[in-house]
């Protein structure tokens, strides 16, 4: 093998190892805070939800106040929630309202996690192109498929 297509090999590898396996990690991390977030949306949804079928009117909770300090807390009217939106904010919603937000925040975060999904299948298959070139530049016998067993 020649000097050129040794510094190919090692090009590809190097774009591999400090570009794709980078983003990849980084794609991946970004989708698991995005289903982090839906699924607080999802639990979100199930306790307003509960609090509607329950006729829930005021209730008495334990707050954390961090470091696993708890403090009793009393809520005399659960029908209007503070919901965070984002960045620090904070909105006040009737149960419906909350909902209605709830539901548009899922939406947007179902779209994120196929975009971030999408992200990743192409950061993988821009992966799997540049192995196949190394392959090839190092002339080695294409890879079989194993066979898929049926259970």
């Amino acid at each position: 093998m020649d000097d050129s297509c040794q510094e190919k090999i090692q090009k590809y590898e190097e774009f591999v190892d400090r570009r794709l396996k980078p983003d990849l990690v980084r794609a991946i991390a970004e989708r698991d805070k995005v289903f982090e977030q839906q699924k607080v949306f999802s639990d979100l949804r199930r306790n307003i939800e509960n609090l509607e079928k329950n006729s829930v009117t005021s209730l008495k909770t334990m707050v954390n106040l961090g470091s696993e300090v708890y403090l009793q807390a009393e809520v005399p009217d659960t029908r209007r929630i503070f919901v965070d939106i984002g960045l620090g904010f904070h909105v006040e919603f009737t149960w419906s309202e909350a909902l209605n937000f709830i539901t548009q925040r899922e939406e947007k975060i179902k779209r994120q996690i196929e975009e971030y999904t999408q992200l990743i299948a192409s950061i993988k298959a821009q992966i799997k192109l540049v192995l196949e070139g190394i392959r090839e530049l190092l002339e080695l016998p294409a890879e079989k498929s194993l066979p898929q067993h049926i259970f």
